[in-house]
């Protein structure tokens, strides 16, 4: 089963919560803070796995959830560290942020990483807050929550040559022949579902991966047919082989044709090195015509090459063409080398919007710190309060009316507003 799209859910791991402990130990009833802190979350990162080729594993596991930091213990221990969450994925994955549609990364180099969702860190113990006018914290920190979010995956085969023609122009039959990939071929249209791939051995040093990208009709850009599926697949290709249908009504239609698709897909795919090879020869009719077609082809300014893909007739010609031209093309750049905009965040942003039964507040940095904030000690609320009222928060409420008991939302968490 080859799938090259689809949809996961990623989260990183919460840190460890620190711990409020103080030392104990006989003859010294008074011993200071030992509250040791959290340990890290587990991170969830995409790794390129130059086995894959296929996003087919992804298909029974859409849910990725990396492990939790460990609590801190006394005698300043610091829990243990979860471990990240690799996910293997094949060369050529785009990675997008689902809701945003964003470029997060483009994995193509074996061992490329890329960490899409950070794991939170674990919070303090209360070791770290004693000072000179506070020897006895009752304050700590609990671990700071991961991150989650939606992402699409696209794979985009990486190939150096693309064979692409309409349906039934006997790309399979040439990749089969040149390769020891072994695609499904019969005698009717849209026998190729999935692009196939296929690596050839020239010499010894010499070799090349092809892909058998399914037939276009028009439209394709569109998504009409199979096109808009597998269109992408040639984005990555350094060189194309066009096959012509031999016994085709019109070739030079259907040359064409195809071309006019890509472009529409994507202007670069014009751009691309093209070579044009007119397929079975070995039948008389086609025979017949071939002078024809290469005239018409060359009053375009097109050379053409006849070719057999049964009786091998002027393939390995075709193929060491195709290696010229990929070793002088140049490889295309990845995507996260693309400028990608993205609007600068302020992390001690916040909103504030009035609800039934009193007011609500967003904010990235304002919500985590709520949730690493053991409420049930006092000098983790005072510590928090002393926060709204760095970032602005506290003035903020009052300009907005706020009263005397109203309730304050933040997430899951309820304070009451007392001045």
């Amino acid at each position: 089963m080859f799938l090259d799209k689809t949809e996961i859910y990623v989260q990183s791991g919460t840190g460890g919560d620190g711990v409020v402990h103080f030392h104990r130990e006989k003859y010294k009833p008074h011993g200071g803070p030992d509250g040791g802190d959290g340990g890290r979350g587990g991170s969830v990162i995409l790794e390129v796995a130059p086995t894959l080729n296929t996003l087919v594993k992804f298909h029974l596991n859409q849910r990725f959830i990396a492990k939790d930091g460990r609590r801190g213990g006394p005698n300043n221990m610091t829990g243990k560290s979860a471990k990240d969450l690799i996910i293997p994925v094949p060369p050529g994955t785009v990675v997008f942020n689902a809701e945003s549609g964003a470029i997060l990364g483009d994995l193509v180099e074996p061992g490329q990483r890329l960490v899409v969702a950070k794991a939170g860190r674990g919070g303090r113990g209360n070791q770290h807050f004693a000072s000179s006018r506070n020897q006895v914290p009752r304050t700590a920190e609990k671990g700071e929550p991961g991150e989650f979010l939606n992402l699409r995956l696209e794979l985009k085969l990486i190939a150096d040559v693309g064979l692409v023609g309409v349906p039934n122009a006997g790309k399979s039959s040439l990749l089969a022949v040149v390769t020891n990939a072994k695609p499904k071929i019969a005698d009717y249209p849209f026998t190729t579902l999935s692009p196939n791939l296929g690596v050839l051995m020239l010499e010894h040093n010499k070799s090349m991966v092809l892909a058998d990208i399914p037939g276009l009709i028009e439209g394709a850009h569109m998504g009409v047919g199979l096109g808009f599926e597998f269109l992408r697949h040639i984005q990555r290709t350094r060189v194309i082989i066009h096959l012509l249908d031999g016994l085709s009504e019109d070739p030079i239609l259907d040359y064409s044709q195809i071309n006019s698709e890509m472009a529409m897909f994507d202007e670069k795919l014009s751009e691309k090195l093209q070579i044009v090879a007119f397929n079975k020869m070995d039948l008389p009719m086609v025979a017949e015509r071939w002078p024809s077609v290469q005239a018409e082809l060359k009053a375009l300014g097109v050379d053409v090459m006849p070719v057999s893909a049964v009786t091998h007739m002027n393939v390995r010609e075709l193929m060491w063409k195709a290696f010229e031209l990929v070793e002088s093309a140049p490889k295309p750049a990845p995507l996260e080398a693309l400028p990608v905009y993205r609007a600068a965040e302020d992390p001690r942003a916040f909103r504030i919007e009035r609800e039934e039964g009193g007011w609500r507040v967003f904010g990235k940095s304002i919500e985590r710190a709520a949730a690493m904030t053991y409420w049930e000690h006092h000098g983790s609320a005072r510590r928090f309060q002393r926060l709204m009222s760095v970032i602005g928060l506290e003035e903020a409420l009052r300009e907005a009316g706020i009263q005397e008991g109203d309730s304050v939302y933040i997430n899951d968490h309820v304070l009451e507003w007392q001045d």
